[in-house]
């Protein structure tokens, strides 16, 4: 398996907008993008604080971390190797590769890697 990262946390909404005020008014944190309604990613410094309505948040209502890798599949079949479970094995979306996957503990976990331009 590839060298890992950890690149984001990704936060469930059921309001893009209240979030998005929320976490740049009052914490402070500069938006990075938006993309529609349904998901923003915030400058968080080494790591981008993501938010996501159900529509595109992988384990809605859960805080999940994502971690960066260059071997998606590879790190989705590590996982369920060493006791975890793969939600979605990988597939590719709008920008990237990912995997969603369930820890040997039961904490969500996204691996991605974003596709070549």
């Amino acid at each position: 398996m590839s060298e890992l990262s950890m690149g984001m946390v990704l936060l469930t909404t059921d309001d893009l907008d209240a979030s998005i005020a929320f976490y740049t008014d009052t914490l402070g944190f500069p938006l990075k993008f938006r993309d529609g309604a349904n998901y923003a990613a915030l400058d968080g410094g080494s790591v981008t604080i993501a938010l996501a309505t159900e529509v595109d948040h992988p384990l809605p209502g859960e805080v999940v971390v994502g971690l960066k890798t260059a071997d998606v599949d590879g790190a989705a079949m590590a996982v369920e190797a060493g006791g975890g479970v793969v939600v979605r094995a990988a597939y590719d979306d709008a920008h990237e590769r990912r995997a969603v996957v369930y820890d040997n503990t039961g904490n969500g976990l996204v691996f991605y890697s974003p596709l070549p331009r």
